[in-house]
């Protein structure tokens, strides 16, 4: 296990932190929903890499083979981001319909995935140096890719208040 991930246990999830890291559905509109219809994307990075060997695994490809990563701040109705996301998309799945989101600048991913489709999920919730995360494996027509979902300091305060 990568030195980014802390040994902390399922128990030590915070009660407010909970559901939300283990909701389905589109993370997107459970936000918005939160903020009075209030989200916006900040699209920090979009870069090509190779993926880690667990990642690899998990979406069953090579690891040798190249992802295309993109960085991003989620953020409600304040001017803090609420959640840092990256999403790894293998190549091989921008081949096919996947390959739209390349292009969404901008948008949010939940936007595409879940319009009119329930894509099947796996999800594991870990803790990394930045806070609580939960990572998804999606598979949405026949792509497998990984979006990871971090909730900041400002999210845990917000919905504490």
């Amino acid at each position: 296990m990568s030195s980014k991930y802390k040994n902390k246990h399922a128990e030590q999830i915070p009660a407010v932190l909970k559901t939300w890291l283990y909701a389905s559905g589109s993370l997107t509109r459970q936000l918005t929903d939160l903020a009075g219809g209030q989200f916006r994307v900040e699209t920090l990075n979009e870069y090509f890499q190779r993926p880690n060997f667990a990642d690899s695994q998990w979406m069953k490809m090579p690891a040798q083979h190249t992802s295309w990563v993109r960085d991003t701040y989620l953020y409600g109705c304040e001017t803090q981001p609420w959640v840092k996301a990256k999403s790894i998309f293998p190549i091989l799945s921008l081949q096919g319909r996947a390959r739209l989101f390349q292009h969404i600048g901008q948008k949010p991913i939940g936007h595409f995935l879940f319009q009119r489709t329930r894509p099947a999920c796996e999800r594991r919730v870990v803790y990394l140096e930045e806070g609580w995360t939960r990572q998804s494996c999606y598979t949405w027509h026949g792509c497998k890719f990984i979006v990871q979902e971090t909730f900041l300091p400002a999210f845990e305060y917000f919905i504490q208040q």
